[in-house]
């Protein structure tokens, strides 16, 4: 019976990958090559995808599997005094387009991560970014909503069951933090 859960995660996972591998292959190569260029990932999502944000960003800047330098990521979800300010005086719409207004640069990744691709302040990052020519991600779900239309690349789970899509976001991130090291490390 629990088999069953295990069962749809991998299944979830490997029709992501068989769908998507090369459009993965050009996320970690856009990656890789914004962080070389003197770039920074900037990553937001809402609820659980909050969460992977912070967790994805951990993992840049602290270390994945290999002993190298940090690397530069900001989670646009951490900051409580930003996002309640931001939340009061503006609108919650405007919670991570406010912060990728003032940190971001025409270098930078956005990468957002959301399972239905619909959230307004994930909208409203991604046209931010795209205003001051920031290349945005998207880790989607289900048919990858309004972000998708918008996003310079979208990486979309092909499932509607939210702690799926969940855990392939996790696994996608932590494939794109252990491929990034390889190439940076083999760079020096």
């Amino acid at each position: 019976m629990l088999q069953k859960y295990f069962q749809k995660s991998a299944e979830a996972k490997l029709t992501f990958i068989q769908e998507n591998k090369n459009k993965l292959e050009k996320a970690i190569t856009i990656i890789v090559s914004s962080i070389r260029g003197g770039g920074k990932i900037l990553i937001c999502g809402n609820g659980g995808s909050a969460a992977d944000a912070q967790h994805f960003a951990g993992e840049i800047i602290g270390r994945f599997k290999l002993k190298r330098q940090a690397l530069p990521a900001i989670a646009l979800t951490t900051n409580s005094s930003v996002l309640t300010a931001v939340a009061n005086d503006y609108d919650f719409a405007n919670i991570f387009s406010r912060q990728i207004e003032g940190l971001g640069q025409k270098h930078d990744i956005l990468v957002v991560i959301s399972t239905s691709g619909n959230s307004q302040n994930i909208i409203q990052a991604i046209k931010q970014a795209k205003k001051m020519g920031i290349y945005s991600i998207g880790l989607l779900g289900k048919a990858g909503g309004e972000a998708k239309k918008i996003v310079n690349l979208a990486l979309i789970v092909n499932s509607f069951d939210t702690p799926r899509i969940q855990e392939c976001h996790l696994t996608i991130y932590h494939v794109i933090c252990e491929e990034m090291e390889k190439r940076i490390i083999n760079d020096n």
